[in-house]
């Protein structure tokens, strides 16, 4: 399901984040310009710092403050810290309160959509309680859970001038009250068409919501992009963590914090993504059901534990010893696949909107063999072996797709774990070509892969008509996506920083499936 996109102070930052990648990529040595090759000063003690008196830092609670770095405070400029702190805690500040910062500003828009538009009087006489209800949903839970955690987020950054850890408060809050946004996010789908159904019904809802959003505390942004921000807030927390993470010293006390909340959150996030899958894969298959008439013995298609993975038309060769001098249009007859999680069902379309389904294979049975250009009416074939079909032997097809692009697409989801051009991130390889995100892309496809700006892939594979299979490096999520949205990361020091980064990450998961994996064995 798309996710609406709105503007915050977040995309200079981001920016920042990709000219930097830029700037290092260009560089034959990078290292000379690391600020983790200066020799840590050890003129003045950290309890030196610990005995400046607290700031009374008010810019939290001031919606007015307009203070995105912590090194421009007037408090941290008139104390004298910045002099005494290295490069590298500097940068790690400004990541804690980067999260802080981006909280307040979150909990800002939230309280704007509860009080300048679910609380309104006009709305109000407007929409049922039933209505009501699917629109905001379970809202006012989600703001208690922000201002709880901003208030104990504000009472640290008081603390101390220096912060000490933000992810040990991250990660509390995440066990104990991050299940508000499991229901907020699950109810997505009602609320999308509640709120089309009544844009298209009541006549009165649209002219409100028209007028509310015009009003200046919006500064432009339209009533459903502030229903979307929970969604959005859990995920963009999980990405702030993943930020601090990198810039924490190794095998310290904020190294395991981090590690934890990081961990706790990708829970979070994971289960939200499920809840909003779940409804609309359900009716998906419901409607492919309708479509499908079996010629073979019926399977049945609806399963709570399936879903489509890709579907389209692909042209296939009669017979595998037909004489390849005959014209194309008399070599190849169209085909139609709809390929799921655990199964794959042949068809061939036929009047009214329907398909008449002939073979079908469980998806763990499926092989896939590139077939080697052999002129134009073979370019872009490749070979679909079907190790134990609907008729319980071993069947054979040759398929012919419309691009290059098209054909490696089918090949990879048929095929999952079939070796890629390049090895996969997960495979711990020294080098692997890399790609960074510089312009974001919404998946359009299921097998394809939505960025966002400055993510780092890890290129799979590519075509020569321009897609790019990758495997994205903090969530080692997979897709095929325009190789027009990304530039390639060509310094393979850069490169090697990224993946050590991620390793990092993702290495408290690591030790927990090892550990599965001996429980299992034994």
């Amino acid at each position: 399901i798309p996710i609406k996109k709105i503007k915050e102070y977040r995309d200079k930052s981001t920016r920042q984040e990709i000219e930097t990648r830029r700037l290092q990529d260009s560089q034959t040595d990078p290292e000379e310009s690391s600020p983790s090759e200066e020799t840590p000063s050890e003129a003045e003690p950290t309890s030196t710092i610990e005995s400046k008196a607290p700031p009374q830092i008010s810019l939290l609670r001031n919606s007015n403050s307009r203070f995105n770095l912590w090194q421009d405070l007037p408090e941290i400029r008139s104390s004298g810290v910045l002099s005494i702190l290295q490069p590298d805690e500097i940068k790690l500040q400004e990541a804690m309160f980067e999260l802080v910062t981006s909280e307040a500003s979150y909990y800002k828009s939230l309280n704007l959509l509860v009080s300048h538009f679910m609380e309104n009087e006009r709305l109000k006489k407007i929409l049922h309680q039933s209505e009501a209800h699917i629109l905001f949903s379970n809202v006012l839970d989600v703001m208690a859970v922000s201002e709880r955690f901003l208030l104990d987020l504000e009472q640290r950054v008081e603390e101390n001038i220096v912060i000490s850890d933000v992810c040990d408060i991250v990660y509390q809050h995440t066990v104990n009250h991050f299940s508000v946004y499991i229901t907020y996010v699950s109810n997505q789908t009602y609320q999308e068409r509640a709120y089309k159904q009544l844009l298209q019904d009541k006549p009165a809802f649209r002219e409100v919501i028209s007028q509310l959003e015009l009003d200046p505390k919006c500064k432009g942004l339209s009533f459903s992009s502030f229903l979307i921000l929970p969604f959005q807030r859990i995920t963009r927390l999980k990405l702030l963590v993943q930020n601090i993470l990198k810039k924490v010293e190794e095998k310290s006390d904020r190294e395991t914090t981090a590690l934890d909340a990081h961990k706790e959150l990708e829970t979070v996030v994971k289960a939200c993504n499920e809840g909003v899958r779940k409804m609309s894969r359900t009716e998906q298959m419901i409607s492919i059901q309708k479509k499908l008439e079996f010629k073979i013995k019926s399977v049945p298609i609806i399963s709570h534990s399936r879903w489509l993975l890709k579907q389209g038309e692909l042209q296939q060769m009669n017979g595998p010893k037909t004489s390849r001098t005959l014209r194309t249009k008399k070599l190849f007859r169209e085909i139609y696949l709809f390929l799921f999680n655990d199964l794959l069902v042949i068809c061939r379309q036929i009047p009214g909107d329907k398909y008449q389904v002939f073979d079908s294979a469980p998806r763990g049975l499926l092989r896939v063999e590139e077939l080697e250009d052999q002129g134009q009416s073979l370019a872009n074939v490749f070979i679909l072996r079907l190790l134990e079909n609907a008729d319980d032997r071993e069947a054979s097809y040759m398929l012919k797709a419309s691009s290059q692009s098209e054909m490696k697409r089918w090949m990879i989801s048929l095929a999952p774990n079939r070796r890629t051009k390049f090895v996969s991130f997960t495979s711990r390889l020294v080098d692997c070509p890399q790609i960074q995100c510089v312009h974001p892309y919404v998946a359009q496809q299921p097998d394809e892969l939505s960025l966002e700006l400055a993510d780092v892939l890890n290129i799979l594979d590519k075509t020569d008509d321009g897609w790019i299979f990758g495997e994205r490096l903090h969530d080692q999520e997979r897709g095929w996506f325009p190789s027009s949205m990304g530039e390639e990361i060509l310094n393979p020091k850069i490169r090697a920083q990224n993946l050590k980064e991620c390793f990092r990450v993702h290495k408290s998961d690591d030790s927990q499936r090892r550990k599965l994996g001996s429980r299992n064995r034994q």
